[in-house]
């Protein structure tokens, strides 16, 4: 089975001629949602959703992604796609000139925090997607979970080989919480 990355979710409808607010999930929307682009979907079994959708059109109103497909010509069939997750391979996810500092979420999903010193800090439990930057999702020994800025100042290094995120964080960011 394929890894897939999701781009978009599928919000509520919008109009009546099948557009949909979409909750993005990429930095390059105007790429990923291309008029003519083909994304599979993941939704729940049984909501008769395409395996694909056709992006008939796409423009922002106020802020929001609205998204029209050529499989869906009306409101009631947007309503249907409420909660719909817009996919692609992951290795299709990664950018065109396959920059060496992006990373899907599976890859450094278990990936042991380190300090400068090499002490272990947690474990990457997962990646949070922000408006103005991303944030790594961090399981402390002691249970509990703390956020990352994913940025370069703070997380100099990521060796997915290795094993490790290289963090050199200030005192008491782990000790904000999630």
């Amino acid at each position: 089975m394929t890894e897939s990355t999701v781009i978009a979710r599928i919000g509520k409808p919008h109009g009546l001629y099948g557009e949909v607010t979409v909750q993005l999930h990429t930095d390059e929307p105007e790429r990923r949602l291309a008029v003519g682009a083909v994304l599979d979907t993941e939704a729940a079994t049984g909501t008769g959703v395409p395996t694909a959708l056709t992006v008939r059109s796409t423009r922002v109103h106020n802020g929001i992604w609205l998204v029209a497909f050529d499989e869906i010509p009306d409101r009631t069939g947007a309503e249907s796609l409420r909660g719909t997750r817009l996919v692609v391979d992951a290795v299709a996810a990664l950018p065109p000139d396959d920059e060496d500092d992006v990373w899907t979420e599976d890859q450094l999903r278990g990936l042991a925090l380190v300090d400068p010193d090499g002490t272990v800090l947690g474990e990457v439990a997962g990646l949070e997607v922000g408006a103005a930057q991303d944030r790594l999702v961090v399981r402390l020994p002691d249970g509990r979970q703390a956020q990352v800025p994913f940025v370069a100042a703070l997380v100099p290094e990521v060796d997915v080989e290795g094993g490790r995120v290289l963090a050199d964080l200030p005192p008491g960011l782990l000790d904000l919480g999630v």
